[in-house]
């Protein structure tokens, strides 16, 4: 059986140089609050304001600074918002839906960036052979929760930067009752 920490990713924004400056004002830095489960991947004290033509959220801000800004909300957060978020991997963004954003220093309005992050395992290439898997390798993960279901369409994402971790958003955990801590059943 093949088993695989299962962790939910509420909404955040990752920025780019541009964005940071724009919302924090010039020269700003990003202020770690806490580090995450993805080496190099930590949390920020800063925190964004998402402006839709619906309504706005705060989301916080997860560093380090990027080359493009991404925010990553689920499909009801969209919803909320009143802004269509496309199911796609980070960093794919071409094409997809912008939004204003609101900070201290000022506003920032992406052309394209907001996505709902399609779900996804991290694996080192050590990992992803000992699970008989490979990079964007496409996999089902069986869930034994209070509410079992199999997510279907989970995307393989290997390299020696990753530490072991499914990631789902706060739709999909809510649908599983994937809360605490979950593990998946990787299933071929």
């Amino acid at each position: 059986m093949k088993k695989i920490l299962v962790e939910t990713s509420a909404r955040h924004i990752h920025l780019s140089e541009e964005a940071l400056e724009a919302l924090f004002g010039k020269g700003a830095t990003l202020t770690k609050k806490k580090d995450l489960s993805q080496p190099g991947q930590f949390a920020c004290e800063e925190k964004v304001e998402l402006v839709g033509p619906k309504s706005s959220m705060k989301v916080s801000v997860l560093g380090p600074v990027r080359p493009a800004t991404q925010v990553e909300i689920s499909l009801t957060d969209a919803r909320t918002l009143g802004v269509s978020a496309a199911v796609r991997e980070s960093g794919d963004i071409a094409g997809t839906a912008g939004i204003t954003l609101k900070g201290p220093a000022g506003e920032y309005v992406m052309t394209e960036g907001v996505i709902a992050a399609k779900r996804h395992i991290h694996l080192t290439p050590e990992n992803a052979a000992e699970f008989g898997v490979s990079d964007k390798q496409i996999v089902k993960v069986k869930l034994d929760t209070a509410r079992p279901l199999i997510f279907d369409d989970v995307v393989v994402r290997v390299s020696p930067k990753f530490a072991p971790a499914m990631h789902i958003d706060t739709d999909e955990s809510n649908a599983a009752c994937a809360f605490g801590e979950v593990e998946g059943e990787i299933i071929l």
